[in-house]
């Protein structure tokens, strides 16, 4: 594999870099984090009128028709930023689950407002804890009508609908949120800048969507939606390193920068290494998404196990490299923190991404031996 952005989508990159570090400091999360609000609505409408929303959607359903090599540049300078805004519910998971599996009259009527950030969707499987097990759902779907709890759904109490995976015709059905018979109960997390709820369904409204006549349309999105995760985790990490380096050159102890001690230097060498590895593993992903390859599920496993691995380490790091004063709330190493253990769960652990690979891989072993 040589694969690399174009240079279109570096400038992209670029402006988007300027854009956030002008309207996005760390005051905006930290406004979130100490306010009432569940994402910064005025961000959330300017990355709309610059066509963020709808990167990945085609133009004839007013999107910016991008692709998603554009929404994984994006989502690495929001993770740099620690954005608050629900970016990855709503297009790393539920616009990729309607241009994948929805029918033309539901593209028709949630893509353009997606694409304009009019509304706000969210992704709901989880029932119990641990990884995705298709026999392990327990909410049904029957002519038309929903029953049944999800658990942590991302951004659930702030989205207009919920892509919801459900026994009954397919698996993956559309449901209005503002419609009778849906309960939203928020929960509280370790990052309150991704809003998190509980969503019960009790005969509410639901849609099927068409394309979604197996499991293996769940564990389809889920892969996709890991390289875009997989790109801002990277972004996530990259901040941590910038922090810990930039403060590791200024704090002195002993009549020198902490960074010319050996240990300092080591520390932030193998948080480094961990980096590049993370951001050479999305890269991979982001090739095998943009070219279908079959390797997709691969890749976004080994992906996402790498971006989990160097986003904790990174925002660890940088929280030992500040020393005391790095556990306060005066410093913003946690916000890098919070980002980094949220994102790491946030499509299941990076052990449950390890057994995907470890099942993937021996299923293809299988096959080929078997050819």
């Amino acid at each position: 594999m040589n694969f690399d952005f174009s240079d279109d989508l570096k400038q992209l990159r670029d402006e988007a870099r300027r854009f956030l570090t002008e309207r996005c400091p760390t005051t905006v999360p930290r406004r979130i984090l100490e306010g009432d609000a569940s994402y910064d609505h005025a961000l959330w409408r300017e990355m709309a009128e610059m066509g963020w929303t709808g990167a990945s959607i085609p133009e004839q359903y007013g999107g910016a028709g991008l692709g998603h090599l554009a929404v994984c540049v994006l989502a690495e300078e929001l993770g740099r930023a620690a954005a608050p805004v629900p970016y990855a519910s709503s297009v790393y998971l539920a616009t990729e689950t309607l241009l994948a599996y929805g029918s033309a009259e539901q593209k028709a009527s949630w893509l353009p407002r997606l694409a304009a950030g009019e509304v706000i969707g969210c992704f709901a499987v989880a029932e119990h804890p641990g990884a995705f097990v298709a026999r392990r759902i327990d909410a049904q779907a029957s002519d038309g009508r929903l029953h049944g709890t999800k658990q942590a759904v991302a951004d659930g109490d702030i989205a207009d609908f919920a892509i919801v995976a459900a026994r009954g015709g397919a698996w993956l059905h559309l449901v209005d949120l503002s419609g009778p018979g849906v309960t939203r109960e928020t929960i509280a997390t370790i990052d309150p800048t991704r809003s998190h709820a509980r969503l019960t369904f009790d005969d509410a409204s639901a849609q099927p969507l068409p394309g979604a006549d197996s499991p293996d349309a769940i564990h389809h999105i889920l892969d996709r939606a890991a390289v875009m995760m997989a790109f801002e985790q990277v972004g996530n990490a990259q901040a941590a390193l910038d922090m810990a380096c930039a403060y590791a050159r200024e704090r002195y102890a002993f009549g020198r920068p902490i960074g010319s001690f050996q240990a300092i230097k080591h520390k932030l060498a193998e948080v480094y290494v961990a980096l590049e590895l993370a951001r050479s593993n999305a890269y991979y992903g982001a090739w095998a998404l943009n070219s279908e390859a079959a390797e997709l599920p691969i890749a976004a496993a080994v992906a996402r196990i790498a971006a989990c691995d160097a986003g904790w380490l990174a925002t660890k790091e940088n929280i030992q490299t500040h020393g005391g004063m790095g556990f306060t709330w005066a410093f913003d190493c946690h916000l890098f923190y919070r980002r980094a253990k949220l994102l790491g769960l946030a499509l299941g652990s990076s052990r449950e991404w390890k057994h995907r690979l470890i099942t993937e891989l021996r299923s293809r072993n299988t096959t080929a031996l078997a050819a």
